[in-house]
């Protein structure tokens, strides 16, 4: 059993039950207006991302690791009156196979080994359509940032600006880096982030 499975079990939240202002910024750049845009994201934790772009038209595929919160996601659609298709699996075993219009990830990526970083990014952007957006999220190191008190020993922080070279033949639409503030532990702290907003543009013939 993982922590996030320990945490997940509660019938309280272990996350604030809302979308995070990356999903907003999805809805801003790529509405389903003209048809319903198919969605992946990458642990989706207790669903609240997931539900929300669920909500707003999107049709949503999801993952995590955890169990209890691939039950939880399902449990809160299903009270949402939304259909979201969500598994489990571990990001560090899985690669997307089909095509989304929109691959998303906030606070996964950090569990994903570095050796297995390009091939995972690669293949994320193979099955993006044409037009669609990757919008991931990743804490990196910082010599500036001392390592968290909850830190775990399965994570691995990426470099900052790793993220945007990874796209670097893409449409940045928008990248953020940012030092934030974080009670997780009960004990204050921060962590830095990196954001990216990429969109997959036809190149010419």
């Amino acid at each position: 059993m993982t922590v996030y499975d320990q945490r997940y079990q509660a019938k309280e939240n272990y996350w604030p039950f809302r979308a995070s202002s990356m999903s907003y910024k999805v809805l801003e750049l790529l509405p389903p207006l003209e048809r319903p845009l198919k969605v992946l994201e990458i642990g989706c934790g207790e669903g609240g991302n997931a539900i929300f772009l669920a909500k707003n038209g999107y049709q949503v595929t999801a993952f995590d690791l955890a169990e209890s919160g691939v039950q939880k996601t399902q449990e809160r659609a299903e009270h949402h009156q939304v259909s979201v298709k969500v598994f489990r699996a571990d990001v560090n075993e899985y690669l997307p196979t089909e095509n989304f219009d929109v691959i998303f990830s906030s606070g996964t990526l950090q569990y994903l080994l570095p050796e297995k970083r390009r091939p995972f990014i690669d293949a994320c952007k193979e099955n993006t359509s044409v037009g669609g957006l990757n919008v991931l999220h990743t804490f990196v190191k910082k010599p500036f940032v001392a390592t968290a008190p909850d830190a775990e020993a399965n994570e691995y922080l990426w470099l900052s600006g790793e993220l945007l070279f990874l796209y670097h033949d893409w449409l940045t639409e928008s990248f953020v880096e940012e030092i934030k503030p974080c009670n997780s532990s009960g004990v204050a702290h921060e962590h830095a982030h990196n954001r990216i907003w990429s969109k997959r543009v036809p190149c010419p013939e």
